[in-house]
């Protein structure tokens, strides 16, 4: 498909990888060794992003020392639409798709822009998959709040999103992007195009209305892969504070601030950019086996266990325990959690997604009506140490607590789920602040529901 050292943009051909139900476009293209997911932006169309002369020379010179895989994100591109905007969890597993796809056990994840918090989500709970981590022109939050001032404050959001509808495929949102050249009519023309491409007005402000909700600061943390923060110092879109947040809360990320107000990575000084992103890929460094993983933790248990025992006798309970485990393992599967261990009367399960986490502790409160009894279910995301196949660290005493403080047929929830499904459907009711015993501090917890 590709001559060495010459990429022939006419034979890179468009595949699909199967997501669940979706099929997710993605392209193959370079001859280097260093194996790179490439997630890109705002707005992305495998195809016709080749007709942009600034990408088509970007891609030539990335092919030179990587094999890469550029995706279009389910809902955009060549991509099936989607009704709703995807949850970070949904795009997360079309990158797991697209690397299955290419039969690539692990790769270096590239986020750019709006793709960043997918990577970082993807590199924290997957990190067995993830050989390195790439962010360019991105952010932890996208909106200004507690803690964090680097965002867009609400008035702002409340002004340029209902705009979409009248100024996306225009090339308007594009000017902001690509200062350096926004003189030029022929260049601004294709990037107008790139947006309609990549999707319709409808669906550009869903998901830029569900991209202001997104906030993964509670994962950087937890990202133990090699990781390299790159930034334009007068980028405008995206302002450089979001880029040294990154940087400062990734344990030991290498940061690069370059010159350069263009948000686009293929404009600008595309040299030094692609520089470093060569350098921290096929220079020397260590690659520890990760020893802990973002997971979202479930604990469930039966209520009035003890009760239900001595009504029912050791025969019947041992039969009611048998037909719950049966129960649950089948929950389990459907929804791709892994049985951690089984307690007396209930379990502990992990996720690599908080909404199957979620949707899994739901359906099993429903199902265990047909058995005559009620469960608390407990789920909190967090960054758990790996032994085995076991998992340990304060995130799972944090799930056990939840699970504990639940009412009978509840699930709940810490705040952290609460944050990394936006977008996923589940309902939540604000259950207050509450303190966990034996862990410090207090925890927001909420209420849980499927829709």
């Amino acid at each position: 498909m590709l001559q060495s050292r010459m990429l022939d943009i006419d034979r890179i051909d468009t595949r699909y990888a199967r997501s669940g139900a979706l099929n997710i476009a993605y392209q193959e293209f370079g001859d280097g060794e260093v194996k790179l997911v490439l997630i890109p932006g705002w707005a992305s169309h495998v195809e016709n992003v080749w007709t942009i002369p600034d990408f088509a020379a970007f891609g030539r010179k990335l092919a030179r020392f990587a094999r890469v895989v550029m995706l279009d994100r389910r809902g955009t591109g060549l991509s099936d639409p989607v009704a709703d905007p995807p949850t970070l969890e949904e795009r997360m597993d079309d990158v797991r798709a697209v690397l299955d796809a290419v039969g690539w056990p692990r790769a270096a994840i590239w986020g750019i822009s709006e793709g960043g918090p997918m990577a970082m989500m993807f590199a924290a709970a997957c990190p067995d998959r993830t050989q390195a981590l790439l962010l360019y022109g991105t952010y932890a939050r996208f909106s200004r709040g507690d803690g964090y001032p680097h965002g867009y404050p609400p008035e702002v959001n409340a002004t340029w999103l209902p705009a979409l509808d009248k100024t996306w495929g225009t090339g308007e949102l594009s000017r902001s992007f690509a200062p350096s050249i926004t003189g030029d009519a022929a260049a601004m023309r294709l990037l107008a195009r790139l947006e309609r491409m990549a999707m319709s007005p409808g669906t550009a402000r869903k998901l830029f209305t569900m991209m202001t909700q997104i906030d993964v600061r509670h994962v950087l943390p937890a990202i133990r892969v090699p990781t390299l923060v790159l930034h334009r110092r007068d980028d405008q879109p995206v302002r450089v504070g979001n880029a040294r947040y990154l940087a400062e809360h990734i344990a030991e990320a290498r940061y690069v601030e370059l010159d350069g107000a263009d948000h686009l990575p293929w404009l600008g000084d595309v040299d030094a950019l692609l520089g470093a992103v060569r350098e921290f890929l096929t220079g020397e460094h260590s690659e520890a086996e990760p020893d802990r993983v973002l997971t979202t933790i479930l604990f469930c248990d039966i209520v009035d266990s003890t009760q239900r025992l001595a009504e029912l006798g050791d025969q019947r309970w041992k039969q009611l325990l048998a037909a719950f485990y049966a129960l649950a393992d089948d929950k389990l599967r459907h929804f791709r959690g892994r049985l951690i261990d089984r307690a007396g009367d209930g379990l502990f399960a992990s996720f690599d997604g908080p909404a199957r986490a979620v949707r899994c502790g739901a359906a099993l409160a429903e199902a265990v009506h047909g058995l005559g009894v009620r469960l608390r279910v407990g789920v909190h995301t967090g960054e758990c140490e790996l032994l085995d196949d076991k998992l340990s660290g304060i995130a799972v005493h944090v799930g056990a607590r939840i699970a504990a403080l639940a009412a009978p047929g509840q699930v709940l929830v810490s705040s952290t789920v609460n944050k990394l499904v936006v977008g996923s459907g589940l309902r939540f009711d604000d259950r207050g602040r509450h303190a966990l015993k034996g862990v410090p501090g207090d925890w927001h917890l909420f209420a849980a529901t499927a829709a």
